[in-house]
């Protein structure tokens, strides 16, 4: 995610630093959520909470706010 946004700083979007934030965030989750052999010992269900996935949906919300704004600059809504 973080990767997209430096493409998009490239393009000349304005990405703040807490995007860049919230990107890291989801990022980390990415492989340890989807693997079972990600954590040295358990299944990865019992390393993420609820409290988890409402931090990462309100990244994924804010980034996708972000970028729906972006693509309204170039192309209109």
């Amino acid at each position: 995610m973080l990767q997209l946004l430096e493409e998009l700083k490239t393009l000349g979007s304005e990405v703040t630093p807490e995007l860049e934030s919230w990107a890291r965030t989801l990022d980390r989750l990415y492989i340890p959520t989807r693997y079972p052999n990600a954590h040295p010992a358990g299944s990865p269900f019992e390393f993420y909470d609820e409290g988890t996935s409402r931090q990462a949906m309100g990244c994924a919300e804010a980034i996708l706010d972000f970028v729906r704004k972006e693509r309204e600059k170039c192309v209109g809504p």
